[in-house]
C-alpha cells in the first residue's frame, strides 16, 4: 500500500448500470483527509447523502485505481475499481448477509 492516495481532492460521478443501484448516478467527494461524502442525484432515494470517515484508494496502473469504504449509512463495504481510461468501473457492494457485484462508468 502507497501512502499517496490517487483520488484525494476530486468529486467523482459514479452512474450505476448494474447491481441494486442500477440507473442511479451517485456523487463521491474525496477528500485528501481520507473522509468522503457521497450524494444520490437521481432515483428513488434522490437527495440522501452521508459523510463517511474513511476510504481507501490505490493505484493498480496509470489509468487503474482501486476504491474502497464502509457505508456508515447503509452498513455495506463498497470497492470499485476505476479505469481512467474508458470511465467504466465494476466492484462489489456487500454486507454481512448480501454481496451484489456491480459495475457503470463515471465522471
Amino acid at each position: 500500500m502507497t501512502d499517496e492516495n490517487p483520488i484525494a481532492g476530486k468529486t467523482l460521478r459514479w452512474i450505476w448500470t448494474s447491481g441494486p443501484t442500477a440507473n442511479q448516478t451517485h456523487e463521491h467527494e474525496f477528500r485528501a483527509d481520507g473522509t468522503m461524502t457521497w450524494r444520490i442525484l437521481d432515483g428513488p432515494s434522490q437527495g440522501k447523502s452521508g459523510d463517511e470517515k474513511k476510504y481507501a484508494a490505490e493505484k493498480v496502473t496509470d489509468d487503474v485505481y482501486v476504491v474502497s469504504y464502509l457505508s456508515q449509512h447503509s452498513k455495506f463495504t463498497v470497492t470499485v475499481v476505476l479505469n481512467f481510461e474508458n470511465h467504466q468501473m465494476v466492484g462489489f457492494a456487500s454486507n454481512e448477509t448480501q454481496w451484489h457485484p456491480i459495475g457503470g462508468r463515471f465522471e
